[in-house]
């Protein structure tokens, strides 16, 4: 049986086949090519860093006053309140109603918090 492709031509110079740098040239190749890989592959900082820190008032820290908690807790419920009447304003009027509700249900836990946020004393 033939084979369809004759075999390549022998070299007349031996070399290493296995080494990836026949030459200077191909080494700096190599060694670009390791530099860009490493760039991109294993950047030195996270990319989801950020240089802003998590607030501290979210960790769990028995010492934060209450009325930095609620303070904190009425911006939120107000926030949340906000966004899910701009989303209701979206809907379509089956499902805005219920939006709708659960906003009102959010505002009311906002007068609560804020109720109670009035009633705080002050430890100096």
């Amino acid at each position: 049986m033939k084979k369809p492709t004759p075999n390549p031509p022998e070299s007349e110079i031996t070399t290493d086949t296995t080494s990836p740098y026949a030459s200077v040239d191909s080494k700096k190749l190599h060694e670009a090519a390791d530099r860009a890989l490493d760039y991109y592959l294993n950047p030195s900082a996270p990319i989801m860093s950020s240089t802003n820190e998590p607030e501290p008032m979210y960790f769990a820290n028995p010492r934060y006053n209450t009325e930095s908690l609620l303070a904190n807790a009425s911006e939120t419920l107000g926030s949340a309140s906000e966004m899910l009447n701009n989303f209701a304003a979206s809907l379509p009027p089956s499902h805005r109603k219920t939006a709708l509700g659960i906003a009102q249900v959010v505002m009311l836990g906002e007068l609560a918090v804020n109720q109670a946020l009035d009633h705080v004393e002050l430890h100096d």
